[in-house]
C-alpha cells in the first residue's frame, strides 16, 4: 500500500481497482498549498495487466482541482506515456480552487494536452464515482471508454439538470453502473481486454475460457448472435442505452479480444452510425479485431443531413481502419448498408453470409418491383417473384460466385467460421499512405 497517511475514500477506490489492493502510490508525500493533495495516484495490476490510476479524494478540500493536484496527474499521464501503460482516472471533484485563478486554469490546460497525446496510444478509462464537472468532465470524456456511478453528476457547463441516465441515451457515457464498486469492477473488465498499448496486438485473455451458451439459428436475434460468436466468460457492452439498433461489445473469442458491431435488421439511424463509428475507432486505434453482424435494411429516411454526416463518418471510419475485419451477412444487406457494413471495398477482409441471408442494391421489394414489372403486370404473384430474386439475383451464392462474399454457411457453423479466419487474420499487418488523420 502507499505511504498516506489515513485510509481515505480515494485510496479505497485504488485499492478495489487493483489487483488485491496492492499499488504503488505515486509521490505520497507530495503537498498544495493547503496541505494533502486531492488526488492519490499508484501504479498496479488490474486483472494482471500493468496499469496506473488516479483517484480524487472528495474528503479533501471536497477534491478541489488545483495546481498541486494537476501536477501529480500530469506525473501519472507522463510515466504512462513513458512506460505504455494506461490509466484509469477516478473523477470525484466539485471543480477548480477559484483562488489559484489562472495558474490551475493552465495547469488544467496541460493535462488536457497529456489526455490527448496519450489518446490512442495506451487504454484510457474513466470512472465518474462522484462529481465531474466542467473541464473534469472535458477531460474524463476523452478516455476511451467512461463508466458512471448511477448516482454521479457529469456534465461540462454548470448547473445543469442532465443525469447519468440522460448522458447513457445520447451515449456520453460508455457503460451506467448502480454504484462505484460496480463501475470499478467494470473497469477491470475494459482494462483487461484492452492491450497494454497501440503497439501491442489483441490480448489474450489470461483465464480459461467458457463456450457460447447458445448457438446461432436462422432467425436468430441479434442478441442470440452476438452471444454465439463470443465467450460466455467475459463481454462488455458499450452504449448499450443509445442507438438501439446496434449492440456493440468489447469481448473475447476463444480468449482473444474482439469488438462487435451488430445490427439487428432495421434501419441504420445517424445514433447508430456514431455508435458504430465509436467502436471501431477504439478497436482500430488497439489493433482489436472488429467482428461486424451485417443485417440491415439501408439507412434512415427523412434525416437526410444528418444521416449523410453520420454515414460518411461511419464508412471513413470502417476503410480507414487497418485492423482485422469480419463482416457476417445474417438476413439482409441493402443498398448503402452493404457497402458501409459488408462490401470488401469499402472495409472487410474478409466477407462470410449465412445461407439465406440477401445483398442488393435495393430491398427485395423494389428490386422485385423494378426487375420484374413485366412480369407483375402480366399477373405472377409477388410473394413467388420475390422468393426467386431472394434464391437468385439477391442470394449469397450469386455474391460468392462474383467474389463479393468469401463464404457461405449455415447459421449453425458461425462461431466455428469466425474462429478460423480470426486466427487467419491475426498476424495482419497494412501500410496506409501517411497522413495526419482523414478530414471526415
Amino acid at each position: 500500500m502507499g505511504n498516506s497517511n489515513k485510509e481515505n475514500v480515494a485510496i479505497q477506490r485504488l485499492a478495489s481497482l487493483f489487483d488485491e489492493g496492492i499499488f504503488t502510490e505515486i509521490d505520497p508525500f507530495a503537498k498544495g498549498e493547503n496541505g494533502e493533495v486531492e488526488v492519490v495516484a499508484g501504479y498496479g495490476y488490474v486483472n494482471g495487466t500493468e496499469c496506473y490510476a488516479f483517484a480524487q479524494d472528495s474528503n479533501i478540500n471536497s477534491g478541489a482541482v488545483t495546481v498541486a493536484q494537476c501536477a501529480k496527474i500530469l506525473k501519472v499521464f507522463s510515466l504512462a506515456k513513458k512506460t505504455g501503460c494506461g490509466v484509469v482516472g477516478i473523477y470525484d471533484s466539485n471543480g477548480v480552487q477559484l483562488t489559484q485563478g489562472f495558474e490551475v486554469l493552465n495547469a488544467f490546460g496541460e493535462v488536457v494536452k497529456a489526455a490527448s497525446m496519450l489518446s490512442g496510444v495506451v487504454p484510457q478509462v474513466s470512472v465518474i464515482a462522484g462529481a465531474c464537472l466542467g473541464t473534469s468532465a472535458l477531460i474524463a470524456n476523452m478516455a476511451d471508454v467512461v463508466i458512471a456511478s448511477k448516482n454521479s453528476d457529469f456534465y461540462i457547463t454548470a448547473p445543469s439538470d442532465i443525469t447519468v441516465e440522460e448522458s447513457a441515451k445520447n451515449g456520453t457515457v460508455d457503460i451506467m453502473c448502480d454504484d462505484v464498486d460496480s463501475a470499478l469492477n467494470e473497469a477491470k473488465k475494459v482494462i483487461c481486454m484492452l492491450p497494454k498499448n497501440n503497439l501491442y496486438s489483441a490480448p489474450m485473455v489470461d483465464f480459461e475460457y467458457s463456450a457460447p451458451s447458445v448457438s446461432a439459428v436462422d432467425g436468430a436475434s441479434v442478441e442470440d448472435i452476438v452471444n454465439s460468436v463470443l465467450d460466455s466468460t467475459l463481454s462488455v457492452e458499450l452504449k448499450a442505452e443509445y442507438g438501439k439498433h446496434v449492440i456493440t461489445k468489447l469481448g473475447t473469442v476463444e480468449g482473444s479480444t474482439v469488438g462487435i458491431v451488430a445490427f439487428n435488421n432495421d434501419e441504420i439511424c445517424p445514433n447508430c452510425a456514431y455508435k458504430a463509428e465509436a467502436m471501431v475507432k477504439l478497436c482500430d486505434a488497439f489493433n482489436i479485431p472488429v467482428i461486424t453482424v451485417a443485417n440491415s435494411t439501408g439507412l434512415t429516411k427523412g434525416k437526410d443531413a444528418q444521416m449523410l454526416v453520420a454515414a460518411t463518418k461511419l464508412t471513413t471510419a470502417y476503410a480507414s481502419a487497418t485492423c482485422p475485419k469480419i463482416s457476417l451477412i445474417t438476413g439482409q444487406a441493402i443498398g448503402a448498408s452493404y457497402i458501409i457494413l459488408a462490401g470488401k471495398g469499402a472495409n472487410a477482409d474478409i466477407t462470410l453470409a449465412w445461407q439465406n441471408a440477401v445483398a442488393s442494391p435495393l430491398d427485395v421489394e423494389a428490386a422485385v418491383a423494378f426487375l420484374y414489372n413485366d412480369r407483375l403486370a402480366d399477373g405472377e404473384d409477388r410473394a413467388k417473384l420475390k422468393a426467386e430474386y431472394k434464391e437468385t439475383v439477391g442470394s449469397a451464392f450469386t455474391a460468392a460466385a462474383c467474389g463479393a462474399v468469401d463464404d457461405v454457411f449455415p447459421a449453425e457453423e458461425t462461431r466455428t467460421k469466425i474462429a478460423s479466419y480470426l486466427d487467419m487474420l491475426m498476424s495482419k499487418r497494412e501500410t496506409t499512405i501517411p497522413r495526419k488523420h482523414s478530414v471526415k
